[in-house]
């Protein structure tokens, strides 16, 4: 049953990709009122939430990783791969949900939801992937439907503009990747993530360690570790706001995930690893943040907020690496969990935005910071939820964000080491400098007099605000009650520490 319910989980999303893509085609040709690939996304969706409550509770209920072939891949889920699974499944579902007022002006939208399923299942299939052969296929694969999705409004050239530094980046991490795939096989005759841990002992320490290397830049573009992140500012800003919120919800925490496989079957060589996930931390935090005070578009913003969060992530992980400490890379991933529901809410409530003020008029000017003056007044659901989200980023108790980088910043100080207390400090410093940018956003949504753009905009959309609801309540509950995720994050750390333990 669990290799059954595993094999579906993946396979299903990219068999039903086509199926989605030509029915929603065949609604256009015949002039249907409602594009059937909205209906058809959203239950097949639905549909691989059963695969992946029976793959994790036939895994939660032992702790060990279960592994199953496919013709001649093998794959494995375990807690790392589950929580991926988890995360994507669930921001991808509600993306869908809301794209379908989102999207219902655009041409292409059967196209929009066929690359943004078939996204989905590459992440998961990523996440699962036990040879380090098919994880970068996977990359790939999530690559290129992702390109698609950043430069969907392809009229405008701004699009075109994002697409293709995008495209260009994303391939010279690729053939970055290869290179260190090619050197692992070289020395260890294995493309298998066990059997390279256990081989990697043995292997020439120079080959190893450029291949590590090569792993690190190579995914770290996706990821965002700068000073790779030039390509994120403009695709999270020009593609749909769905995608928005995909790629920093989930698609830079999918990089993040495989850097971790690949760091981690190479541990025997150098722990130095961990410590150079601090360094791309620390001046992601830094940067990210000082990037995001100038910004006066919404969307680049947020995208710049990314950066800062990739380092909170990294300096869990690179704790957890360096220190073999459970409960920072529990924190780690904790952050990866709230940071997906955070920025992807923020990003659907700047979309939501745009949408009443500019898009149903069939406009796609970019939302400016002034653009929010006064919008509690007239979108107050919307206005809530963005002020939830962006107060939660910023580390404000007892939202999520705040228990994510708290658990964190506990993880790091258990280490005793003064160097990492050092960086826990700057860490919190990081976190404060944050609101500078977070809190004239809130300011501005909650002014008397409502900006003319405001006045004039659209009427609300439960289609649009339902998502933003269930994401707001999730960031408050789990400030609350972080435990709530323990059943997640516990076992996604002792994962990460097991590959590192051989």
């Amino acid at each position: 049953m669990p290799a059954s319910a595993l094999t579906w989980l993946i396979a299903l999303p990219l068999a039903v990709s086509p199926l989605v893509y030509l029915l929603g085609r065949l609604s256009v040709l015949k002039g249907a009122l409602v594009n059937s690939a909205r209906w058809l996304a959203l239950l097949f969706l639905l549909a691989c939430g059963v695969p992946l409550f029976q793959a994790g509770q036939a895994y939660l209920a032992t702790l060990q990783p279960i592994d199953w072939t496919v013709g001649m891949v093998t794959m494995r889920l375990d807690g790392i791969s589950l929580l991926l699974a988890a995360t994507v499944w669930v921001v991808g579902t509600l993306v869908v949900f809301y794209s379908w007022r989102y999207m219902e002006h655009e041409t292409g939208e059967e196209k929009y939801y066929a690359l943004l399923i078939i996204m989905m299942g590459s992440m998961i299939g990523l996440g699962c992937a036990r040879d380090i052969f098919n994880m970068w296929v996977w990359y790939e694969a999530m690559a290129i439907s992702s390109f698609m999705l950043v430069c969907f409004y392809r009229q405008q050239p701004s699009a075109l503009e994002a697409g293709f530094k995008y495209l260009v980046q994303s391939a010279v991490g690729s053939v970055l990747i290869l290179l260190g795939i090619i050197l692992v096989f070289a020395e260890t005759g294995a493309t298998d993530l066990v059997l390279i841990a256990e081989m990697a002992k043995f292997a020439s320490p120079v080959p190893m360690l450029a291949a590590g290397a090569l792993f690190i830049i190579g995914f770290g573009v996706k990821a965002a570790l700068v000073p790779l992140h030039t390509w994120l500012p403009d695709a999270h800003s020009q593609a749909p706001s769905g995608i928005s919120a995909m790629l920093s919800g989930v698609v830079i925490e999918t990089a993040l995930v495989a850097i971790l496989r690949t760091t981690g079957m190479l541990s025997s060589i150098s722990m130095t690893w961990g410590v150079l996930l601090l360094g791309f931390g620390a001046v992601n935090m830094l940067l990210g943040n000082l990037m995001a005070l100038r910004q006066t578009q919404v969307k680049r913003l947020l995208a710049f907020s990314s950066l800062a969060h990739v380092g909170y992530m990294l300096i869990g992980f690179g704790v957890a690496l360096a220190f073999q400490q459970a409960s920072s890379a529990a924190g780690g991933f904790f952050h990866l969990i709230t940071h997906a529901l955070m920025k992807s809410l923020a990003f659907l409530c700047a979309g939501a935005l745009m949408y009443y003020l500019y898009q149903a008029r069939g406009s796609h000017r970019p939302l400016m910071v002034d653009d929010l003056a006064g919008v509690s007044k007239r979108y107050p659901l919307v206005a809530l939820a963005f002020s939830i989200a962006v107060l939660g980023l910023g580390g404000l108790p007892p939202l999520a964000g705040f228990m994510s980088k708290w658990q964190i910043f506990v993880g790091g100080a258990q280490t005793q080491n003064p160097w990492v207390i050092l960086l826990v400090v700057f860490a919190g410093l990081n976190s404060v400098l944050s609101l500078g940018y977070y809190a004239p956003l809130v300011n501005r949504m909650y002014r008397l007099k409502p900006a003319q753009v405001v006045e004039s905009g659209v009427k609300p959309s439960w289609q649009l605000e339902l998502p933003l609801v269930i994401m707001a309540a999730a960031v408050v509950v789990l400030g609350f009650m972080p435990h709530l995720m323990s059943w997640l994050t516990g076992p996604a750390a002792a994962s990460l520490l097991a590959s590192i333990a051989r």
